[in-house]
This record gives C-alpha cells, structure tokens and sequence, in this order.
C-alpha cells in the first residue's frame, strides 16, 4: 500500500483518526504523536517525521502556533517573513529529499473573541487570512497542491463546528475535516494507483 504521513498541529491531532479509518486498507497512514506546532518545530523534525519515511503523499499544515500572540502583544511568535521562509524550506526540502507528493493544507479559521475568552494568549482571524495567503504563495510556486481546510470549515459554518475555545474543532467539526482530508488524498492516491479506482468501482457496483 501506499505510505500517506499527515503532519501538522492538534488540529490534525483531531483528525487523523477519522483519515485513518477512511483509508483502511487503502493506504498506511501515519502521523507523529507529537504536536507538529509550528514551522521552526516541524523543520526541527522533519527528518524524523517525514523524511526518513520515504512518502508517497505527505498532506502538511502548520500557521496556528506561529500565528499565535500573548495577550496584548503585536508581535506574532513567528513573524510573517519568517513563516513564509520556514514553510518554503520545509516543501523544498520534501520535494529535494522524497518522491513524495506533497499536499499543503490552509490553517482553520478561528473565533478570536471566544479564544480571547478562554486563552492565555490570542489568535486574530486576520492573521489566519495572511498566514494562509503567504503559505499558499508559496505552495503554488512550487507546485503543491492545496487542501483548502479554511474554506471547508468556513462554507460549513465556522461557530457551527468551532469548540468554545475557538480554535478546536468539535468532535463533529474534526469529523468534517477527517473526512475531507481523507476525500482528497484519495483522490490523489487513485492517480498515484489507478488500481484503486478501479476496486472502488467494483464495489459500488
């Protein structure tokens, strides 16, 4: 079977288990135990997390820790420029290193007023909009495909699938997102083996 690594922060955390048990038998999904957090950790690891694992597709995230502020503070704890740096780095070296195909996904949107409420620290949906749009700038320019997560969870209904934390999805919310995670990496997996397509077919018939 194919090798599919999802990396990425708790909101992945969340998910994952709905991936894995959409592609039972269809592809070895792993992901590490870890919290990825942000780009300077997932760049820190990525040896051990994705590059020694020789992939067929690795589906990514990172931006809700870097985008992450203190409360009161203007300064992000990783700035933009750095961001768009690390995340350049980190699909540059997936593309130098494996034969992987490499799926970035867009960071989930926030509710910044209820995460205000009940965090030690804030999260802006302004900058939610901005990390994303760096991220993708540069997915593009080298040719990643986008799993549009922000977007999915947006046309949903943002406060509809958010926890009170309003960062955290609820179990139906990760759901959602385990789901269309699991949607578009099978879409990619059936190019990667048509073979798989074909199994569906029969099966539906």
């Amino acid at each position: 079977m194919k090798r599919v690594i999802l990396v990425g922060d708790s909101i992945r955390m969340r998910y994952e288990g709905t991936v894995y048990a959409e592609l039972e038998g269809v592809a070895e999904v792993w992901g590490p135990a870890e919290n990825g957090e942000d780009s300077e950790n997932i760049l820190r690891h990525l040896d051990e997390w994705v590059l020694s694992r020789s992939p067929d597709i690795v589906h990514i995230n990172c931006g809700l820790h870097d985008l992450k502020r203190l409360a009161g503070s203007d300064l992000p704890f990783v700035p933009i420029e750095t961001y768009r740096a690390n995340v350049q780095t980190i699909l540059e070296r997936i593309q130098q290193q494996t034969e992987g195909l490499i799926i970035w996904a867009t960071t989930t949107p926030v509710n910044e007023l209820w995460h205000k409420q009940r965090k030690g620290f804030e999260r802006w949906g302004t900058d939610v909009a901005t990390y994303n749009r760096v991220a993708v700038e540069v997915a593009r320019k080298l040719n990643v495909e986008i799993d549009d997560l922000y977007s999915v969870v947006m046309s949903a209904g943002r406060d509809r699938y958010l926890n009170e934390d309003g960062g955290h999805f609820t179990p139906e919310g990760s759901h959602l997102l385990g789901k269309t995670v699991a949607r578009c990496l099978r879409t990619h997996l059936e190019k990667l083996d048509p073979s798989l397509k074909a199994s569906e077919s029969s099966i539906s018939m």
